[in-house]
């Protein structure tokens, strides 16, 4: 007697990729933190490194630098 193995399929649009549109927002954002961490760097560098830290630290985590808003 044979044996009958079925191999589970996902449907076809399973692995469809959603389109990315362009935010203007996250590139706005990106750039209000880029410009707030030069001015504490130029308003006094060594007073607020931890300020300077936090904001990097959002950046790297919360916006990963291969993140895109037009990919």
């Amino acid at each position: 007697m044979a044996k009958v193995f079925t191999i589970p399929a996902p449907p076809p649009d399973f692995r469809k990729k959603r389109e990315r549109t362009t935010d203007p927002r996250y590139v706005d954002g990106q750039k209000l933190l880029v410009e707030a961490m030069k001015y504490l760097a130029q308003a006094d560098p060594v007073a607020n490194r931890g300020a300077i830290e936090l904001l990097s630290e959002h950046v790297r985590t919360r916006f990963r630098m291969t993140d895109s808003p037009l990919s």
